[in-house]
């Protein structure tokens, strides 16, 4: 299992939209993700900060990342919620969402 971490800025203007989307994210967009291995997909915010966590326990993650990117449901929420949001991931990066380095974590007791 990898964990992963991204942030970006939500759009004040859009604030309203975004947290009522996201109270209600639509089922077809969640069974993608936990079929391209994403679990434990968490969103929170702090300001106008928003920071993404998620486990992957897939084998591909890029070809994982392409499975989501092809599913036209998925394609449909992000016209919905791109322009809620503002990146602040590195121009030319390839990214929406910028990616966060893991610098420290609890593992889970053994025995």
């Amino acid at each position: 299992m990898q964990r992963y971490g991204c942030l970006i800025r939500l759009r004040p203007e859009h604030r309203e939209t975004y947290l009522r989307l996201h109270s209600a994210v639509w089922p077809g967009v969640e069974q993608t993700l936990r079929v391209a291995n994403f679990r434990n997909y968490t969103i929170f915010l702090h300001g106008d900060l928003l920071f993404g966590y998620y486990e992957y326990v897939g084998d591909d993650h890029d070809a994982d990342q392409r499975l989501i990117a092809a599913d036209p449901q998925t394609q449909a929420w992000w016209k919905l919620t791109d322009p809620c949001q503002e990146s602040l991931a590195e121009p030319g990066s390839g990214h929406w969402w910028a990616p966060m380095r893991e610098v420290w974590h609890l593992p889970e007791e053994t025995g």
